[in-house]
């Protein structure tokens, strides 16, 4: 079990997100009543759900793995009937949890709901209150309202609390987890005899025939894969731009609209002493916070040296007392109003009264001043003149896209007419494939899109250009092939050597596989040590340079009785004995290994109970498959 979760733990990441909502789970629909002639696509507790539904799980899945994979992401994967009709299994499933949460009346309530918001990032304000304003302009850039997405959470975590508490009757028992480790670290003493390929060299007699029939099985191992020579034309950003004029007068316009842009404002700064008291607190706490804060002024009137010192006793801003007040440069709007009104008033050197804000009364001095400055035109000439070609280019794009695609199909036996009319370099390749060529890299033409395009009987046998194929975000790419060479086969007399030392391979794996079959026969009738290399020893957590033949076979054996013998064949390595003098447990165990194998093994045994638990769910809900669900996966299948 831990080998399999070792080497799957991106399967077992996946499986133990089944029930996170929304999530992507792969149910089986065989159990599911017989499809009904209603609308929609399934009905699950008396309610349906419509194919809009559907298709719209469908787009939200591709949108969240795009996120999440990024470039990686394949949408093929994705597009298959299997995978809708999986999607479909889950909006199943939500609608039975659903159900369920209802009908036993799971509420969850408003003082959790409001603790599951407020852990939202950035919804704090730096006093540590909830920020609405917020709150509210980011649900609105996904198109949502408080009240709309509030209704939807408290759903949400109505039913993960349903599956947490049925995922959490689920516990691995102690003897059988400690079971499970006891063989995870089973260790296993072991000697080797090697039956190598090559010491049967001198029996191997190869003949012609052997030859020719190796050749004619073996026919694709000598093959030239099919190959072109191309010529293409690019149309990209970089080549709208270097087409995109810019003069000294658009650039100076540029620059006094957007003047503002190259502007630094000034900026300050300050140290302060913090005395705090609630904006809301009585008002003879209040005087007594402001009487402190003015004791202090009047001793920094007297050694305005003794800031630093002063703020580090008697400063209650835990992030800025160790500094000695210091708050580093700052510009307009970083600090609260009175704070910042106070602190561009001040002279630099210039100690403040006391100044109150919401956070009690501030004692400021300012230490530093940088004048607003402007980057004069010629500073910023390069960089302007890049941006207007940027502005120029993404205008320009769409309408050369269209001649651009224009031009490839009306003049179909040639590449010359769009790369005169919107002066595109003709680039050429050699030894193009059908599929991507690791060799190519991020070559544009390399692109599986252009390729398939490519790689078509018009484009091939007519020598047709391919149509306008984008690459990729603002990038059309069309070409031709110049020269073809379809997958051949070599010649057997070329490629007679490389069969000659495939078939001699061949002919001392199988030898040497027969000789240590009959020797493993032997020894498994009469032990015997003789010719065994040093013992060394395997665990199931100590298989270091052991190949996968070789250590499955050695830990699969059966070990009642010792010396137990074992035989393995390696590829191109011939054929290993195995000889397990012994096996037992370690000395000394891992004991945060073993907790951690014990929470996997819970972890299988919780997504075990709430797979079945959400079987009998479906079945409560009387859920049915409707005529809506088959047509559609037909219409997959089709496409």
């Amino acid at each position: 079990m831990f080998e399999f979760i070792r080497t799957h733990q991106r399967l077992m990441q996946f499986l133990l997100l089944l029930f996170i909502f929304p999530s992507f789970a792969f149910f089986g629909l065989e159990g599911y009543s017989r499809l009904t002639d209603e609308s929609g696509v399934a009905k699950v507790a008396g309610q349906t759900i419509s194919k809009e539904e559907w298709d719209a799980a469908h787009r939200q899945q591709l949108d969240r793995m795009r996120q999440t994979y990024g470039n990686q992401f394949d949408a093929k994967i994705f597009d298959s009937p299997q995978a809708r009709r999986a999607i479909l299994d889950n909006l199943i499933a939500q609608r039975a949890l659903g159900a369920e949460v209802v009908a036993s009346k799971l509420v969850v309530q408003d003082d959790v709901l409001q603790q599951s918001i407020r852990q939202i990032p950035g919804l704090t304000k730096a006093d540590g209150s909830f920020d609405n304003e917020q709150y509210r302009v980011l649900l609105a850039a996904q198109g949502l309202n408080p009240k709309s997405y509030e209704a939807g959470l408290r759903r949400e975590m109505a039913v993960q609390q349903l599956n947490a508490a049925i995922q959490s009757t689920a516990f691995a028992p102690r003897s059988v987890a400690a079971n499970l480790s006891d063989l995870n670290d089973q260790e296993r003493t072991v000697q080797m005899l090697n039956f190598k390929p090559d010491t049967y060299a001198a029996q191997v007699k190869v003949t012609d025939e052997m030859l020719k029939a190796y050749y004619d099985k073996n026919g694709p191992r000598f093959e030239t894969p099919e190959q072109a020579d191309i010529e293409y034309v690019v149309l990209d950003a970089a080549a709208v731009a270097a087409q995109s004029a810019v003069t000294d007068d658009d650039i100076k316009s540029y620059y006094e609209q957007n003047k503002k842009q190259y502007v630094t404002e000034e900026q300050r700064r300050a140290s302060h002493i913090l005395i705090t008291v609630n904006k809301d607190a009585s008002a003879a706490d209040k005087a007594a916070a402001k009487a402190k804060a003015e004791g202090l002024v009047a001793q920094l009137r007297k050694n305005p040296g003794d800031f630093a010192k002063l703020a580090k006793a008697n400063s209650q801003d835990p992030g800025s007392a160790e500094n000695g007040g210091d708050l580093g440069y700052f510009g307009k709007g970083a600090m609260v109003k009175p704070f910042e009104d106070a602190a561009f008033s001040l002279k630099q050197g210039e100690i403040s009264d006391p100044v109150e804000s919401d956070f009690g009364y501030h004692v400021i001095e300012v230490t530093g001043i940088k004048a607003a400055a402007v980057k004069s035109l010629d500073a910023v000439k390069d960089e302007i003149g890049g941006e207007i070609k940027k502005q120029i280019a993404a205008k320009k794009f769409s309408e050369m896209a269209d001649q651009f695609g224009n031009l490839v199909y009306e003049n179909g036996d040639s590449l010359k007419a769009v790369s005169d009319k919107l002066k595109l370099k003709i680039q050429t390749a050699t030894g193009v494939t059908r599929t991507p060529n690791a060799a190519a890299a991020a070559a544009v033409y390399n692109n599986p899109k252009f390729l398939t395009a490519l790689f078509t009987d018009d484009v091939i046998k007519a020598k047709h250009n391919t149509e306008a194929v984008q690459a990729a975000p603002n990038t059309l790419i069309a070409g031709r092939i110049t020269s073809y060479k379809p997958v051949a086969k070599r010649p057997f007399e070329e490629v007679k050597a490389d069969v000659q030392k495939a078939v001699l391979a061949q002919e001392e794996q199988a030898l040497a596989v027969k000789a240590g079959q009959e020797r493993l026969a032997q020894l498994q009738a009469k032990d015997d040590g003789a010719g065994f290399s040093e013992a060394k020893v395997v665990s199931r957590v100590k298989a270091e340079g052991w190949t996968q033949e070789a250590f499955n076979a050695v830990m699969k054996a059966d070990v009642a009785k010792l010396p137990a013998y074992v035989g393995a064949e390696t590829s191109g390595l011939g054929y290993q004995v195995y000889r397990i003098s012994k096996v037992e447990q370690p000395k000394v165990v891992d004991a945060a290994r073993r907790k951690t194998e014990q929470e996997q093994i819970g972890n299988v045994l919780s997504q075990q109970e709430a797979l079945a638990y959400l079987d009998y769910l479906r079945e409560k809900a009387k859920t049915k498959l409707l005529k809506g669900a088959a047509t559609v996966s037909a219409d997959d299948a089709a496409k």
